[in-house]
């Protein structure tokens, strides 16, 4: 009998995970949400980004995907090496699908005029590719827990200095001659600037920047030794509390560090880091305990898997119709609006006020990107990267 209980409080290394599915989805979810506002300036403040420093829930989700980008690593390593896979064709397999995410990526912003001279070369599937690619890498190099968390302090600690430390080429250092994280004078946006002139997302800056990559590639580690954690021969209630404890410490960590270098999406700062994967561990604990413990894994979890099953098709599919939206015009010449703004001003912006409106509007944009989701999930089509 003690046997038997022991058996069931243990995952094995190869059983999937349904938790991790059922997270995967929520986020890819809450991303199209909060990115198809109806009105962006009239939406509620959980779906609208910080505007510099602090944060909102809305922060949280692209790190958390990140974080999950990290797992995933570790589980489907151990998959392809159990099937016989070399380390140089899993090497060749990671180049070649960081090339895809970011090409894709690419595309994406670009749809359907790619204006050559002011693309935009950054973006969520591109910083997504490249931290799979370092953190594959790094992975299938050395996997030791020790070098993992080693080299995710040398990318917080370095990037602090960085940011904090050193003089900003003609301009001076930061915190004495210029503002301490100023939005446009500090080393993300400069080198930006100098990288990538007219191809920035906010014209002086990118929210997803070249150096501001660094400790993004640290969000992706936190998974990956997360994934080591769950791989474990460790009993599922030790995981699950293993995962609050790694909670407690993130957030805790992440607030005290923010009186020195305060939280900011937009910059990625070491703080954030840590801020953002103790929430990210909140919920990973959570829904491991509901999930693979309770064994709660109904109905409530079948939307989820679904985005989950095919997260970036569903994440482009959202991206693109999104552009789609906002260049097709409708009314009389000079009069014209963007058929996302009638179908929000026309339908939604009327029921209850305005901000109401445009929740309504983009819950409704989920529900027509679950359309597509859900047609290749009853096919069991899962499209692969």
């Amino acid at each position: 009998m003690a046997e038997s209980a022991t058996q069931q409080t243990v995952t094995k290394p190869s059983q999937r995970l349904v938790f991790l599915d059922v997270v995967r989805g929520l986020t890819i979810a809450f991303m199209i949400l909060v990115n198809n506002n109806g009105n962006e300036e009239l939406a509620y403040w959980p779906l609208k980004h910080a505007e510099w420093n602090g944060w909102t829930p809305t922060d949280l989700v692209f790190p958390i995907f990140l974080f999950l980008v990290g797992i995933a690593i570790v589980f489907s390593t151990a998959s392809r090496m159990a099937r016989g896979e070399a380390k140089s064709s899993l090497l060749m397999h990671t180049f070649r699908r960081a090339a895809i995410l970011f090409a894709l990526g690419i595309l994406i912003h670009g749809f359907p005029h790619y204006p050559l001279a002011t693309l935009r070369v950054y973006g969520v599937l591109q910083r997504i590719a490249l931290c799979y690619l370092v953190a594959s890498i790094l992975y299938l190099w050395d996997r030791r827990v020790v070098t993992l968390v080693s080299v995710s302090a040398i990318c917080l600690l370095g990037y602090w200095i960085l940011m904090r430390w050193v003089p900003v080429p003609g301009f001076g250092m930061p915190g004495r001659d210029i503002p301490f994280l100023d939005k446009d004078i500090n080393w993300v946006s400069v080198v930006d600037r100098r990288l990538f002139p007219g191809r920035l997302l906010e014209n002086t800056r990118d929210p997803l920047g070249l150096i501001s990559t660094v400790p993004a590639i640290a969000t992706c580690l936190l998974g990956v030794l997360t994934g080591l954690w769950l791989r474990t021969q460790k009993g599922m209630t030790v995981k699950a509390g293993g995962m609050l404890a790694g909670a407690i410490a993130g957030l805790a960590l992440g607030c005290l560090w923010a009186i020195w270098f305060p939280i900011n999406k937009r910059l990625w700062t070491s703080s954030y880091v840590l801020f953002a994967a103790g929430w990210t561990l909140l919920v990973l604990a959570i829904c491991y305990f509901v999930i693979e413990i309770r064994k709660h894994a109904g109905a409530w979890t079948y939307p989820w898997k679904v985005f989950g099953a095919n997260a970036i098709f569903t994440y482009a599919f959202a991206e693109l119709l999104s552009t789609v939206l906002e260049i097709i015009h409708v009314g009389k010449a000079g009069q014209a609006i963007t058929l996302k703004d009638f179908i929000y001003t026309r339908i939604f912006a009327p029921i209850v006020n305005p901000s109401f409106g445009s929740l309504l509007y983009s819950l409704s944009y989920v529900l027509v990107c679950f359309v597509p989701a859900v047609v290749l999930f009853r096919k069991r089509i899962f499209i692969k990267i």
